[in-house]
């Protein structure tokens, strides 16, 4: 057993242990729950951590990638499905499946040219999106291994996890130390609180690259799902899905998703920021009532199952992505084939490419400073 497994397992018998002698219910520790999810090729184990709530609602995380490989919620008529997509098996996680319930940093989405500068210092990373970088490089956060430490609270339970990287690693600077932790409660909010510092001046965008389909991940397509952005605007891309550094109004666009409308209804408009992603594939500006406060980023209803998803951040952006690129080859769990559409993202950051906009907001981060954030997904029925 790897040494990390041995702390998180004591960690683990510690906290049950202090649960027990504290008069804590069979109900409260019946919150979480581990097992082994499988070895990888290079025989590493992957460990799975499943917290659960009074409603049955379930979400399991893995040690890898701090993947949500699954998520289970009721629909209008009680019954539960996975509503994330994702694989019974460890491998394919690191192979690269699109990056599928994944933690993804050191940066999240683009950085154009795989460039950036720091008081007039270059640095150069891997160039795994076309001519731009994507998600963290080539070896991102979605590839390590996090420690782990959970704990039961009366009405929630949470799922620590920490990892760093090295000054360097994927050509960004600075030893970067993380810590991302899950937090379910018994309202069916699942929230993810972000933190990393730096002991030297760097780039930092983390977010959450989860797939959704809130009929169940195995329910084709979500074409017929109802989506609400809280944006008045958005960052156009070029065609090569990098923001031109504008920031343009929604209005009279496709992009306009103020009031509740299916994704489908416009997807395949011929307006050219939809050709530029092969559907929906942009950063959305959140309106937010007060700078660095946690608002409503959008919210998204099922009309077949009743479900409904509302997300919300402190982000300036959230990445609104519709599975343009998901094309059957990916066979997840249960056997289910992934196509086109079948699935969508909303993955709350700052903006793409920022380093390179100065107008677009910093995330730059310099030792001393911390960098925090906090998202929050809630399922609900209607």
């Amino acid at each position: 057993m790897r040494m990390a497994q041995v702390n998180s397992m004591a960690r683990i018998l510690l906290c049950l242990a202090v649960f027990i002698s504290k008069g804590f219910s069979e109900e409260n520790l019946s919150r979480l729950s581990s097992h082994s999810f499988g070895k990888l090729s290079d025989g590493r184990e992957v460990s799975a951590f499943v917290l659960k709530n009074a409603n049955e609602m379930s979400v399991q995380i893995l040690d890898l990638g701090g993947v949500i490989a699954s998520i289970k919620v009721p629909d209008s008529s009680g019954n539960f499905a996975d509503v994330t997509t994702g694989f019974d098996y460890p491998q394919p996680y690191l192979d690269g499946a699109g990056y599928m319930g994944a933690i993804v940093g050191r940066y999240a989405n683009r950085i154009s040219g795989g460039t950036f500068s720091i008081d007039g210092i270059d640095y150069s990373l891997a160039k795994n999106n076309g001519n731009n970088a994507i998600h963290g490089g080539l070896v991102g956060f979605d590839k390590k291994i996090w420690e782990v430490e959970y704990s039961v609270g009366l009405y929630d339970s949470k799922l620590k996890l920490s990892t760093f990287s090295p000054d360097g690693e994927e050509g960004y600077p600075g030893r970067v130390e993380v810590s991302v932790t899950y937090t379910l409660n018994d309202q069916n909010q699942l929230t993810i609180d972000y933190s990393a510092t730096s002991d030297k001046a760097t780039i930092i965008n983390l977010t959450n690259h989860a797939y959704f389909n809130l009929d169940g991940h195995h329910a084709g397509s979500i074409l017929e799902h109802e989506v609400m952005l809280n944006a008045n605007h958005f960052t156009p891309i070029d065609e090569s899905s990098i923001p031109t550094g504008a920031i343009l109004d929604v209005a009279g666009t496709p992009l306009d998703f103020r009031q509740r409308k299916a994704i489908g209804l416009e997807i395949e408009s011929e307006d050219q920021q939809i050709n530029f992603g092969s559907g929906y594939d942009h950063n959305f500006v959140i309106n937010h009532s007060e700078i660095g406060g946690v608002s409503l980023a959008a919210e998204v209803y099922s009309p077949n199952s009743g479900r409904v998803m509302k997300v919300y951040t402190d982000q300036p952006g959230v990445q609104f992505y519709t599975g343009n690129f998901l094309n059957g080859e990916l066979v997840g769990k249960d056997g289910a084939v992934y196509g086109r559409r079948s699935a969508f993202c909303l993955e709350t950051q700052h903006f793409p490419d920022s380093p390179n906009k100065p107008t677009f907001p910093s995330t730059f981060l310099r030792p001393g400073d911390r960098f925090a954030s906090r998202t929050m997904f809630e399922f609900l029925i209607e």
